[in-house]
């Protein structure tokens, strides 16, 4: 599969969907600065696959477009972050790529580390057929991967409730995250939001999760018990 980031200078998705501005479509990948939460631990055989209810980490999906001056198109992606709780740092994201005159769309993922690359990861839509996904690149806090969705499966995504990501982590066990897809049609078919929007949607996500980072150590240190992970970083600019 030939990259998409490549053949159109996409945005690539990224760990904590501080969205990007539309000229980052001309942009290439690079790593973010968030590190990504590592994969689940395996679990007892006898309780099959691990299944991860992912809570989204924005109020909603955010559409972003822009027109990639390399390709002349115009790209739009509906786009969102989640997490094991809304108060949580994201451990997953997930975009949905509309290329002006192409049939197909790309759905790009940013997984975790700590999974199985070379079984690449499936996912389907509720209960749906299983599609086949292949992992791209990979940095220190996450890997990027991708599938298409043509027409007909498009519309099953808009109007489903969960989008099942089937991966196996470093013990070969399967984990399923599950995406909750409320509100991607309505913002996939929506109008794009307004990229100074988006900077005060970063800057606001930013200074939670400072708030919360600092709230965190003070409790910490009341207590006398050392951190456990250090502050939250920057968030980091979209999938470039």
């Amino acid at each position: 599969m030939q990259n998409i980031s490549r053949r159109y200078g996409a945005a690539a998705l990224g760990l904590c969907l501080a969205f990007a501005s539309a000229e980052s479509f001309a942009q290439t990948p690079r790593p973010t600065q968030k590190p990504a939460a590592q994969a689940p631990a395996a679990q007892p055989p006898a309780a099959g696959a691990n299944r991860v209810e992912l809570k989204p980490s924005q109020p909603e999906w955010t559409k972003v477009c822009g027109k990639d001056p390399q390709a002349g198109k115009e790209i739009c992606y509906t786009t969102r972050d989640f997490g094991q709780a809304a108060d949580q740092p994201p451990v997953l994201a997930v975009a949905v790529y509309d290329v002006k005159g192409d049939a197909q769309r790309i759905v790009r993922l940013l997984l975790p580390v700590g999974l199985l690359l070379r079984p690449g990861f499936r996912f389907s839509i509720d209960k749906g057929a299983a599609l086949e996904g292949t992992y791209e690149i990979c940095f220190p806090n996450g890997c990027f991967a991708e599938s298409r969705l043509d027409a007909k499966q498009l519309e099953v995504m808009k109007r489903g409730s969960a989008l099942n990501i089937n991966v196996k982590n470093q013990a070969n066990a399967e984990v399923v995250f599950a995406v909750p897809l409320e509100g991607f049609g309505k913002a996939f078919d929506g109008p794009a939001v307004d990229p100074k929007v988006l900077e005060e949607q970063q800057q606001a996500l930013q200074a939670e999760l400072q708030k919360r980072a600092e709230e965190e150590r003070r409790r910490l240190e009341g207590t006398g018990a050392a951190p456990s992970a250090p502050a939250a970083p920057a968030a980091p600019a979209a999938p470039r």
